[in-house]
């Protein structure tokens, strides 16, 4: 085999190798945020909306099996705060907890919760 072979293949496989451990990465930690559409999105939304007396849904999303319910619905609040709705098969609201990105605030008497 011919040095330039040699080189081409050696090249291809550092190629294949990068190509696969960034799929890796995606697939491990990757975007999991990814957007929630159709008419089960929708319905989510609804009752998300009304489960907090209204306002604007930035975001629904899957349960991605780590909560209790099949959507995660987040809404911004006329207020201004955020707030994150778990919305189940059903499309009963399983429950809101303040949506601020640190795990410390709650408003259905789950962990963090003050009171």
């Amino acid at each position: 085999m011919s040095r330039n072979r040699k080189l081409l293949a050696a090249g291809a496989a550092v190629l294949v190798l990068a190509a696969g451990a960034g799929g890796i990465a995606y697939a491990v930690g990757g975007d999991s945020e990814e957007q929630a559409t159709g008419p089960g999105a929708d319905r989510a939304k609804a009752a998300a909306l009304d489960a907090v007396g209204g306002g604007t849904v930035t975001s629904v999303e899957r349960e991605d099996g780590d909560g209790t319910g099949v959507y995660e619905v987040e809404v911004q609040r006329e207020d201004g705060s955020q707030v994150e709705v778990a919305i189940g098969d059903h499309n009963q609201s399983l429950g809101t907890e303040a949506d601020d990105d640190t795990g410390t605030e709650s408003e259905d008497g789950g962990p963090g919760d003050d009171d």
